[in-house]
């Protein structure tokens, strides 16, 4: 019987957990890794994240808190894209089995984060032949499929196929993603596990709504909010058109949070678009917002809008959820697990501005109905709290290195 601690390494190649959110190639997953090696440091599980040098003032150890730290690898200049990382994977794979022979490391297992880093744990396991769990927290074959204007690599697409194969273990965040999974990969179903992504219920709470507003310089307006990288993909321009399509826009304030303030395309695109529709003035780009600032915008707004094409899970609802803010989400991915139509927010099934404008205007004329939505938006959520979460990984973890032993 396994006494000691499990030591884990949790591989993310293009995504450092302390990366500032909203910026380029950086999200979600970002933020799953930095809770997700926190929390298993918490349960005695030694969590260490190997990811490339995003910063050059950062130290190569930063640690997390007992038990975790984030350990930056050198693999090409620091400041490469995510689209040109492919190439630097042997330096990435060699850099750091020198980091963990010079540290006399050894790990129970791998658990890797995008395809990226799947090509570098299959490398690393030319060595090291210990098990190895997949997330991927995006399908390039399912973005394609949700916007077909969507450019993806035949590279990316048949290296996640053949990691959904090799794995010993994949995570699915969503019963949808793990579809995607067998259906666009043909990933052997009795692999997949699916665990929902988890949600910071102390940072993302109920506030009081004046307080947020008055802390955010926020009068007494109407407010939507978008959060999340301004990118195509998650559907801002069809917000910007659903605002146009509102019957009462006066006094109403759009916050979007997420992407550069200055020089990004995308936002440069949308403040045309914006004045093109003649909504200028009630749309704010409120660029990249530290997370422990985000709480004060979800409680700050009445609604939160999640018009993406594609979400494997859709952390932007969850948190919104948690502070207790009703969502508006296209009924898309992993969305459609979290927001209940009806019960929480809303699901709109088409792309059309139109639609999304129907249903704002309708919570927005209606404080009884939004606030409903809102009193049970947290419970509908409690169940992604990060403790339980990591339990459920934490377990499938200790199976599989007892199964290896």
């Amino acid at each position: 019987m396994r006494t000691e601690p499990l030591s884990i390494a949790l591989v993310s190649v293009h995504g450092c957990p302390l990366a500032r959110l909203g910026e380029r190639d950086t999200g979600g997953m970002n933020v799953y890794l930095l809770q997700l090696a926190k929390e298993l440091g918490e349960k005695g599980i030694r969590a260490d994240v190997f990811t490339r040098y995003h910063d050059p003032k950062d130290p190569q150890v930063v640690e997390l808190g007992p038990n975790a730290r984030v350990i930056h690898i050198e693999a090409g200049s620091w400041h490469e894209a995510k689209n040109d990382i492919y190439p630097l994977l042997p330096e990435f794979v060699d850099n750091m089995v020198r980091f963990q022979e010079s540290n006399g490391l050894d790990y129970d297992l791998y658990h890797s984060h995008y395809w990226l880093s799947g090509q570098a744990v299959s490398m690393l396991n030319g060595d090291y032949a210990i098990p190895h769990v997949a997330s991927f927290h995006t399908l390039g074959e399912a973005k394609v499929r949700a916007r077909p204007a969507e450019i993806e690599s035949d590279l990316r697409i048949r290296s996640e196929r053949a990691i959904l194969n090799q794995a010993d273990q994949i995570v699915a965040v969503s019963e949808h993603e793990r579809l995607n999974m067998i259906d666009y990969y043909d990933a052997p179903p009795d692999k997949i596990r699916v665990i929902p992504c988890g949600v910071d219920m102390d940072t993302f709470r109920p506030l009081d709504k004046g307080e947020s507003r008055r802390e955010l310089g926020i009068g007494d307006s109407k407010v939507l909010l978008f959060v999340g990288r301004v990118q195509p993909l998650k559907g801002p321009e069809l917000l910007l058109r659903a605002v146009a399509n509102l019957k009462k826009r006066e006094g109403l304030r759009l916050l979007i949070v997420g992407g550069d303030e200055e020089g990004d395309a995308e936002i440069n695109k949308l403040r045309k678009l914006a004045q093109e529709l003649d909504i200028t003035r009630m749309v704010s780009f409120e660029g990249v917002v530290q997370q422990k600032r985000l709480s004060l915008y979800y409680n700050a707004a009445d609604v939160c809008i999640v018009p993406s094409y594609y979400e494997s899970f859709g952390l932007v609802a969850a948190e919104a959820l948690a502070c207790g803010t009703p969502v508006i989400a296209a009924r898309v991915g992993g969305l459609r697990e979290t927001v209940t139509d009806g019960v929480n927010g809303y699901l709109i099934p088409s792309r059309s501005p139109e639609a999304f404008a129907e249903r704002i205007d309708l919570l927005l004329d209606n404080d009884y109905l939004c606030n409903a939505l809102g009193a049970r938006a947290r419970t509908s959520v409690q169940r992604l709290d990060w403790p339980i979460v990591a339990d459920q990984i934490a377990t499938l973890y200790g199976s599989l290195a007892l199964a290896s032993s």
